[in-house]
């Protein structure tokens, strides 16, 4: 297969999962409310203090993403039926260029999530200026791009089985740590005026392993998931 073709129908699963998601809006109606709820009640349960608030406004953020995001991510393989699968093999489509395509959406997907809980955490918490700020948006992008990822490869990981609902999200959670821990650390060093280049670096070798290995696995698991 030429790169212009895996790239087409890379680019057709992104179309038709976004669509998929217009049309049920799950996450415009259901997952962005219920993560702002919770960036609201937060500071409730915690308290009141200004300072507090402050300092813990940007991890709060992560948190609430990563929490949240995985429904996100998850989202459009939990509805993938293997009568979908089973066409999109007889379509002659790449498994490969599937999971870039759900990869993609995914990530669009969780951009918007995050892009509406950012002035939300700013009006809640009222974070200190830092120096730098401008990093924070790369950090915002390589975010949901690695969850996008780690969603979509456990998709295809408990593809056909009866407990995947379940299942998955196990799988998510573990590996979205190093994210959590990375983007925290990004907004601590901001803060205290120190060096991000190893946590931006862990990020992005975090988010090229995930690709590579999605991509490679994609066929095997496609085949095991029949």
């Amino acid at each position: 297969m030429s790169a212009r073709e895996f790239w087409r129908q890379a680019f057709e699963i992104m179309r038709k999962d976004l669509k998929i998601e217009g049309r049920a809006g799950e996450v415009l109606s259901i997952t962005v409310p219920f993560g702002a709820v919770a960036l609201l009640l937060l500071p409730m349960a915690i308290g009141t203090e200004k300072a507090m608030l402050a300092r813990i406004g940007p991890g709060m953020f992560f948190a609430i993403t990563l929490l949240f995001g995985m429904l996100v991510a998850f989202r459009q393989s939990a509805t993938d039926e293997p009568a979908q699968r089973e066409l999109l093999t007889l379509l002659g489509i790449d498994p490969a260029a599937t999971f870039v395509g759900r990869s993609t959406a995914s990530a669009l997907l969780l951009l918007g999530f995050e892009l509406v809980l950012v002035p939300l955490d700013i009006v809640l918490y009222n974070p200190s200026p830092i120096r730098g700020w401008g990093w924070l948006v790369l950090i915002v992008l390589l975010v949901a791009i690695g969850l996008a990822l780690i969603g979509t490869l456990a998709g295809g990981v408990t593809a056909g089985l009866r407990t995947r609902a379940t299942l998955a999200p196990l799988l998510v959670a573990p590996l979205s740590v190093p994210l959590l821990i990375a983007s925290s650390q990004v907004v601590e060093a901001l803060r205290l005026d120190r060096s991000i280049l190893n946590w931006i670096v862990l990020l992005v070798a975090m988010n090229l392993a995930l690709t590579v290995v999605g991509v490679i696995t994609a066929r095997p698991l496609e085949e095991t998931s029949r």
